[in-house]
């Protein structure tokens, strides 16, 4: 499945119309340019599922929720994908962005729960070897490179500010992420490199999925 490079042709001619009259003349192409994301997102879905456990795939909706924002543009000027794995069994997900200039593969937990997130800082202060190990591994590192993600200033409440492993105690999230040039994204090989990169990746979702579905004892929670 080839993605078409007027995808981005599309969103930029949006990002300089961003009203509901040219969004309405104009929304037969976007439906096109949608249906043919999807059938990237399905296609991505079924070989995932060779390797991994898929419980879901969508697209998100072009239509931005401005209640609260002071952008009141109506209309995204991205797509937004996204594969989630089966819960509670397998934590973690997949979320790919395409947009001009700004296009990128995301894995990881954007805004873990805080149940979710103290039993990972739990997890990190008993032992992080298994965790570091994924993430220097060449494969991975090459990959996906560094850890990323929003962090507190100092250590959590109650917890030790000098802890060794306080760089990944204090995160509040934890992302990898690659980028891809709009050209990148419109190759016929665009999916196999995506998919191979979600392979790359799953030592890490898998890690995760065993320390959120299990105590601080390590006994399993479900």
């Amino acid at each position: 499945m080839i993605l078409s490079n007027a995808i981005f042709s599309f969103f930029k001619k949006l990002h300089s119309n961003n009203n509901r009259d040219w969004f309405l003349k104009h929304k037969p192409t976007f439906k096109s340019h949608e249906s043919q994301v999807k059938i990237f997102g399905e296609e991505l879905k079924n070989r995932l599922n060779k390797f991994d456990d898929i419980d879901s795939f969508k697209v998100f909706r072009i239509y931005r929720d401005v209640r609260f924002s002071k952008d009141k543009t109506p209309f995204k000027t991205h797509f937004g994908l996204t594969w989630h794995r089966i819960k509670p069994q397998f934590r973690g997900g997949y979320y790919l962005h395409i947009s001009p200039g700004n296009n990128f593969l995301a894995c990881g937990f954007w805004d873990p729960n805080p149940s979710d997130l103290k039993r990972i800082r739990q997890e990190f202060m008993y032992d992080a070897k298994e965790f570091k190990d994924i993430m220097k591994t060449p494969s991975f590192h090459s990959t996906w490179g560094e850890l990323k993600g929003s962090e507190l200033k100092t250590a959590p409440r109650g917890m030790d500010k000098n802890h060794p492993e306080i760089e990944l105690i204090r995160k509040k999230q934890y992302i990898f992420s690659i980028t891809y040039s709009n050209k990148e994204v419109c190759e016929i090989d665009f999916i196999d490199r995506v998919e191979e990169a979600i392979k790359k990746v799953q030592p890490f979702v898998n890690y995760m999925s065993e320390v959120l579905t299990t105590d601080e004892n390590g006994e399993s929670i479900l």
